[in-house]
């Protein structure tokens, strides 16, 4: 039985807003949106890989905050778990395997078709969001 591969999305968080991130590849998934990230490598944690495919995709320096409980899958063998994370420098840039960006604020979480495997994990992380902000006065 062959190990299965994490995949690491980061429900990353500026100023309240969410960062969606458009698939251009592979053909099937092109133009849907999906949580930035990617395959964790052998020998790294998953907090290092999601800290380096922000920085691969978008450009970007992010920290992992806190993991979103849960495990979506994905294809076969292939397992997504999610981060909050936090904009710690730079402006996010679709550089690969998207065409384009959105931050969604709190409203607008629903605005974009989200690939099926991530919408539970969307739904969590901002469920999460949702608690820990304060409430307005």
């Amino acid at each position: 039985m062959s190990e299965r591969i994490v995949v690491v999305g980061a429900a990353l968080y500026d100023r309240g807003r969410l960062l969606a991130a458009r698939r251009s590849a592979p053909p099937e998934l092109a133009g849907r949106w999906e949580l930035p990230g990617g395959k964790v490598e052998p020998g790294e944690l998953p907090e290092q890989a999601l800290v380096r495919e922000l920085r691969e995709e978008l450009g970007v320096e992010a920290e992992a905050v806190a993991r979103v409980p849960g495990e979506w899958p994905l294809k076969p063998g292939y397992a997504l778990q999610v981060w909050t994370a936090r904009l710690v420098s730079g402006h996010p840039k679709p550089l690969q395997d998207h065409d384009d960006l959105r931050w969604l604020g709190p409203d607008e979480v629903w605005d974009v078709p989200w690939l099926d495997a991530d919408v539970p994990a969307v739904k969590e992380a901002t469920r999460r969001q949702a608690a820990a902000r304060p409430p307005r006065a």
